[in-house]
């Protein structure tokens, strides 16, 4: 049985039992909780565990035994709910890098609508940590990431549709981060 799911190790605990059969994901899953420890200082001390913990879980709803809608924000978002994560750390996991603009691509606004978006300093740096982290844990700058995603995924897709439109949020979400960290563009 995991440990608290809102604490660093408990995510990872619960993450290493879904994700490593993965491979990639798993492997990105890893580089994105050491990014958001570092990037850490961005937010409140009181926040710095959660935002870690969401940053081990934020991929869980790509484990093929939580797959329900195939979204996986929302599949993550409803697996650690049903588990009695506490509820930021299931909204955080439900909003991480723009899911809203996916879920609307899909036409589940309605299903991720449920779980409230907290536009925080604690979001911001999930989505920092997210989308600075390749596919396979390598570091990237935001343009490189938002570019890689557009190649992976086909013009007219949802996920390329999703990140086309949710770039200058995504953006802002990462320069707002940089920014408290005291990091230049």
């Amino acid at each position: 049985m995991p440990s608290a799911l809102d604490t660093p190790h408990g995510a990872a605990e619960l993450a290493e039992s879904l994700l490593p059969q993965l491979g990639n994901r798993w492997l990105h899953t890893q580089a994105v909780a050491a990014r958001a420890q570092e990037a850490a200082a961005a937010v409140s001390e009181a926040d710095r565990d959660l935002l870690v913990a969401a940053a081990w879980l934020h991929d869980i709803g790509y484990a093929p035994e939580l797959r329900d809608t195939g979204f996986h924000p929302l599949d993550g978002a409803r697996h650690l709910e049903s588990l009695g994560a506490p509820a930021r750390l299931v909204r955080l996991v439900a909003h991480h890098s723009g899911a809203v603009y996916e879920a609307e691509q899909r036409g589940l606004s309605a299903e991720l609508a449920v779980y409230e978006r907290e536009d925080s300093p604690v979001l911001d740096a999930l989505i920092f940590a997210d989308m600075t982290t390749g596919p396979a844990g390598q570091s990237f700058d935001f343009d490189t990431r938002i570019d890689e995603i557009l190649v992976r995924y086909q013009p007219g897709s949802e996920v390329h549709n999703a990140i086309s439109k949710a770039r200058p949020y995504l953006g802002a979400a990462v320069e707002r981060t940089r920014g408290r960290l005291g990091v230049s563009s």
